[in-house]
């Protein structure tokens, strides 16, 4: 009786897991958008600054612009917002760099200011996994982390 019931209890098991198997729903991220002030002067910055390449408008209304920023994700910026809201640096978003030396030289060259994580001006935060990381600021006031991370 009892090696019936192990049996019968290892059956409901994998059906079971099949089952759950059978209906996890894959799911990734596909865009962000960001609300600005300025469509010209943000995609401006997110083209040259950021150095992310442009992708075709969907919607062709004067109002958007798109960026790739990996297959399958995009960065969405839609004009529209009265005015700049302040927001918290715990809310960004990151973009990794296969070279940080490079990248500050080109916030240095756009004149654009960039701390660490305790919010010195000018220094990189070197975390105990040795990624460095630096935080600034978009002209709508949004935060983005930039780090070295490896993939």
């Amino acid at each position: 009786m009892y090696a019936y019931t192990l049996l019968y209890s290892l059956f409901v098991a994998i059906v079971t897991n099949a089952d759950a198997q059978q209906t996890k729903i894959s799911i990734q991220l596909n865009h962000t958008a960001i609300y600005v002030k300025d469509l010209q002067k943000a995609a401006f910055f997110y083209e040259h600054v950021i150095g992310l390449d442009t992708i075709p408008e969907p919607f062709p209304i004067g109002r958007h612009k798109w960026f790739r920023i990996r297959p399958k994700m995009a960065l969405h910026i839609i004009s529209g917002a009265a005015e700049s809201k302040e927001y918290y640096k715990n809310q960004h978003t990151c973009f990794s760099v296969s070279n940080m030396q490079l990248f500050v030289d080109r916030l240095k060259k756009n004149n654009i200011v960039f701390e660490d994580v305790n919010a010195n001006p000018g220094s990189i935060t070197i975390r105990i996994d040795e990624i460095q990381q630096i935080w600034f600021r978009d002209p709508d006031g949004y935060w983005i982390e930039v780090n070295d991370a490896r993939e």
